[in-house]
């Protein structure tokens, strides 16, 4: 699936079982708490923090792939709701930091 592909899949869904987008503001705030929810899987797993007893059962890898996905969900609802190819910004992006960067990191 190319990255236009899931925007296109997203926006379906959301407009047939999603009720519409939820405003740009309320996805921001979505978008902190998922990054939140990955983030605290990803420390369970990498960091020093232990998990809590409730945790235990908790198949963290799969914790963290679905909290990653839901990033990914709320960033390409805010890129529908703004009009924003994520794709062409992707590409975009690549070429900026491969001629900003194209010696930068070989210099470690």
């Amino acid at each position: 699936m190319t990255i236009n592909e899931a925007q296109q899949e997203i926006d379906v869904w959301i407009k047939k079982y999603g009720g519409g987008y939820f405003s740009e503001l309320t996805n921001l705030g979505m978008l902190s708490e998922e990054v939140g929810e990955m983030a605290h899987w990803i420390i369970r797993k990498y960091g020093d923090q232990s998990l809590k007893p409730s945790e235990k059962e908790v198949n963290i890898d799969e914790a963290i792939v679905d909290e990653m996905t839901d990033t990914l969900w709320v960033l390409l609802c805010m890129a529908n709701q703004m009009g924003i190819d994520l794709e062409k910004g992707l590409l975009n992006n690549f070429n900026k930091k491969t001629l900003r960067d194209a010696e930068r990191h070989k210099k470690r």
